[in-house]
């Protein structure tokens, strides 16, 4: 998380509890990957924890790369794509599929722009404000194309799935990426995804509802 090395572990640590009483839940393989996000963001948290601890040190260069990397990649790559597919999975109505798949074509679209920065451009982290903030030597000329696409990735599916109680997860997340747009803009990589992470929790309730549901109609 941005704030501190303390608060990321301690959210690690939360969301790993949470996490796994979510995949404990489980009734259907097509939640695994749904359920599975808090533990995404449980190790994303670690990633950032680290990286506090090694940032500002000298002699840890290796390391320091390993993290920002390991943080970048879970947040740019693996989340835009995590996402459309987690609910695809879930879904069982056919046009709402449809219009999932191309949420996650958009996605896939993102994810392999951003693994092309990663790989052919340096990344790296600074401190700026009490805060990690992610640069890149690489010059993104479509950023404004490269959020859209991003959003709609990680945002709309929530609204698109028919699942009961996901489009308030969606609403969540976006008042929180709007939180982080004004005021911490310069930050907003680590800001957001430590709400996003927070706000994982509401994925236990929702797999929660459905597992009561399950056994009722047992």
């Amino acid at each position: 998380m941005c704030f501190s090395a303390g608060a990321s572990f301690t959210a690690g640590v939360l969301l790993t509890v949470i996490g796994t009483e979510t995949l404990r839940k489980v009734h259907r393989p097509s939640q695994i990957v749904f359920a599975s996000i808090p533990l995404f963001f449980a190790f994303q948290q670690f990633a950032e924890g680290v990286l506090w601890l090694v940032i500002a040190q000298n002699g840890h260069t290796g390391l320091q790369t390993i993290a920002t990397y390991t943080f970048l990649i879970m947040a740019q790559v693996i989340w835009p794509l995590m996402v459309p597919l987690s609910v695809l999975l879930m879904e069982k109505n056919i046009v709402r599929k449809r219009i999932l798949l191309a949420l996650l074509a958009a996605g896939a679209v993102v994810a392999f722009y951003y693994m092309y920065s990663l790989v052919f451009y340096r990344a790296y982290a600074d401190i700026s404000r009490l805060h990690i903030a992610y640069q890149s030597t690489f010059k993104n000329p479509f950023s404004t194309i490269t959020i859209v696409l991003y959003l709609a990735a990680t945002i709309a599916p929530l609204f698109v799935s028919s699942i009961k109680r996901t489009y308030i997860l969606g609403i969540i997340i976006v008042l929180s990426f709007i939180v982080s747009v004004v005021f911490y803009t310069k930050c907003l990589t680590s800001v957001w995804c430590f709400f996003a992470a927070v706000i994982s929790f509401v994925i236990f309730y929702i797999i929660r509802d459905a597992h009561k549901k399950f056994h009722f109609k047992k």
